[in-house]
């Protein structure tokens, strides 16, 4: 194809590759757009949410691991915590000190069941082999928090967190297997305690961890220009300049 002086050729390996490269990085790139969007719902929603006033947790409307509208809502739970069964949420980092997420089961005060109150984050002490302690409030109370999915953690291999003894050093929240361990069943939900509720350790709560979603629209950003400067190298190597000769010659 010749367009004034320019005649386009594509050679068969730049074509091939560009064809594999080209669409990848434009996934790429709307797959990181549609995570900023995502984000920036969650964030909407939290600032909606957390501002309403708390409603009494009702059990069956958490039923078939289905949240809907009660996520991020502020809520109170009558209960005991079973300050004897605990658990530590491993690789957990906050203002640049790693360290764990204290998960306490708190016995509903009606039922058989029980929900996971996270109640903030301690920090590593000298040693991993001695564990930060868990002092709970004793006896019945009300807790106040927001409600939240149990946290997405990614693992490499399969991590049972099946050590004796408690508490129990987690690398992610499975509430099946923890509901096992503890002996009764666990609500498909944690509650996020309320800053201002005693019992508790650092909270700093946000709609999600990591970044937002500025930086994901930056590295879909990112992700299209490298897809533009794929295209302008393509045409650039298949490309060549016809002079006058060829010209007469054609």
């Amino acid at each position: 194809m010749r367009v004034g002086r320019y005649q386009f050729r594509p050679s068969l390996w730049p074509t091939l590759v560009t064809l594999v490269l080209f669409p990848a990085l434009l996934g790429l790139g709307f797959w990181q757009v549609d995570r900023g969007h995502q984000k920036q719902a969650q964030l909407q929603a939290f600032r909606e949410r957390t501002h309403r006033a708390p409603v009494k947790l009702d059990p069956a409307a958490l039923d078939g691991d289905n949240l809907g509208g009660l996520r991020y809502r502020p809520v109170t739970v009558d209960g005991r915590y079973d300050s004897a069964h605990q658990f530590l949420l491993d690789n957990r980092v906050q203002n640049g000190r790693v360290g764990y997420e204290v998960y306490t089961p708190l016995r509903l005060a009606t039922g058989d069941a029980g929900v996971l109150v996270d109640r903030g984050f301690v920090p590593i002490a000298h040693s991993r082999r001695r564990l930060p302690a868990l002092p709970a409030p004793a006896g019945p109370l009300r807790v106040r928090g927001l409600v939240n999915h149990p946290p997405r953690v990614y693992t490499l291999g399969d991590q049972t967190d099946t050590a004796p003894g408690w508490p129990k050093v987690l690398q992610r929240i499975d509430l099946k297997l923890q509901s096992r361990q503890l002996g009764y069943r666990l609500l498909p939900a944690v509650i996020l305690l309320s800053p201002q509720e005693r019992g508790g350790f650092a909270r700093q709560w946000h709609p999600f961890t990591g970044f937002g979603p500025q930086r994901n629209f930056g590295y879909a950003f990112q992700w299209f220009m490298l897809a533009a400067v794929l295209a302008v190298i393509y045409l650039k190597v298949n490309t060549t300049r016809t002079n006058a000769t060829d010209e007469q010659q054609d």
